[in-house]
């Protein structure tokens, strides 16, 4: 029997290695869950936290931006100011 890929599931193995600290890892299978759903705006909110967990800042911000937009869209009030508080940090950080 031939697996199926999806996005809950590149999603949840995201989250897993994000869980295990290994961010880089996880970044390619957050990519993938929202390459299938672009309006998951937890996968957003994770991927800009692996980014920002790897040191790629910019990277994060913009990941952060796109899934601001998303959240906003989508009326996601919890992931918004979960991502709004990850900007302010990165925002200080930079200054």
């Amino acid at each position: 029997m031939a697996g199926k890929d999806s996005p809950l599931l590149r999603f949840g193995l995201g989250s897993a290695l994000f869980n295990l600290k290994e961010y880089d890892e996880a970044i390619p299978h957050l990519q993938e869950c929202l390459k299938q759903m672009p309006d998951h705006s937890a996968a957003w909110k994770l991927l800009g936290r692996c980014q920002m967990a790897s040191g790629n800042d910019q990277a994060a911000v913009d990941v952060f931006q796109r899934g601001l937009e998303v959240a906003k869209k989508k009326s996601d009030i919890q992931v918004e100011r979960e991502i709004s508080v990850f900007l302010n940090k990165l925002a200080r950080k930079s200054d």
